[in-house]
């Protein structure tokens, strides 16, 4: 008799916690889908990315996560700020650029932030986010704090000075921190394939001493394992990790994004590797709920998103006199 796959996780979850990890992924694609809806139709304004098709890189690792564990995010960064436990409701309202926003509508797709989730933002700028979590990783080891820093980045993000140095430092401080790239193929229309030379981005690792790890991204078992592996080895001053996710993005870099650059018959084989259904399958194989259970959950998620909608659209409009509080220049 074949091993059902939730036995190989290594983190014990009650029944609740996973029917709960498998609605986050809903809430994030229906999310990201409510969000590229308004963007089309001209709703919302300005830019996003997307991250349909990634939904298991940043539940899977944030379920593993202790409260007082900070994260730092990316341009394509609505999964992770969900993952960590942001309201939906704050979120879409922050895109519609309502006062109730993250940010009071003021930072829009690329800037929200949740400190006391433990979230410290996302960031706009390629890289920008991985000095952040290496200072975050800092302040945790030098108030013996107790808490690890995962830091979010793209493959493109690895081809930044940023990447180099600070990795260089946490390696040279020991800082517990846990680098996750999220290899979704394409930095902006360029594959990773000519970006790099070396198969496996997590090799670079080696050049800093110390560990790098690459998996399936769209696995949720293995994601979930991986990340706690790190966090565990950083939580116990043993230092930095490098995950590297390979995963991919169903849309486009950004709204923009026509997708000229690769085939619909590539993502149509990277659709077949759906992380929900996948982790549906194992969850239903291993009775922590039924198919019917799951459509349940599945409406759920879908009627959460739908009411961040009708919030964000309920909530005001700054005024003139907001348009410079909290602004800095």
């Amino acid at each position: 008799m074949s091993k059902n796959r939730l036995e190989d996780l290594q983190v014990e979850f009650s029944h609740d916690k996973l029917k709960e990890l498998y609605k986050t992924m809903w809430d994030i694609r229906f999310f990201e889908e409510k969000v590229d809806e308004f963007f089309a139709k001209g709703m919302i304004h300005g830019t996003t990315h997307l991250c349909v098709g990634q939904e298991a890189s940043a539940v899977g690792s944030c379920a593993v996560l202790q409260e007082e564990d900070k994260i730092t995010s990316t341009h394509r960064g609505h999964g992770h700020c969900i993952a960590k436990g942001a309201e939906v409701d704050r979120m879409m309202a922050e895109l519609f650029g309502r006062t109730t926003g993250y940010c009071k509508g003021k930072g829009g797709s690329m800037h929200i932030a949740d400190v006391d989730k433990g979230n410290l933002g996302a960031n706009g700028i390629v890289g920008g986010g991985i000095p952040l979590a290496v200072g975050s990783a800092l302040t945790s080891y030098m108030k013996k704090l107790n808490y690890v820093t995962v830091c979010y980045f793209g493959d493109g993000a690895t081809n930044e000075g940023s990447f180099h140095e600070a990795l260089n430092l946490a390696a040279v401080w020991n800082l517990p921190v846990v680098f996750i790239c999220e290899n979704n193929q394409y930095g902006m229309s360029g594959p990773v394939k000519d970006m790099v030379k070396i198969e496996n981005i997590s090799e670079r690792a080696k050049s800093y001493g110390f560990p790098g790890v690459t998996i399936d991204g769209n696995d949720m078992i293995e994601v979930m394992n991986a990340t706690n592996e790190a966090v565990e080895r950083a939580r116990s001053d043993q230092g930095p990790t490098l995950i590297e996710m390979k995963t991919y993005r169903w849309k486009g870099h950004s709204k923009s994004d026509a997708r000229l650059y690769r085939t619909r018959e590539e993502e149509n084989d990277w659709k077949e590797k759906d992380p929900i259904k996948r982790f549906k399958d194992v969850l239903i194989e291993a009775n922590v709920f039924s198919e019917e259970d799951a459509e349940a959950i599945k409406q759920a998620a879908k009627q959460d998103i739908e009411n961040s909608v009708t919030f964000a659209q309920n909530s005001p409009m700054p005024t003139e006199d907001d348009l410079l509080t909290d602004v800095y220049a």
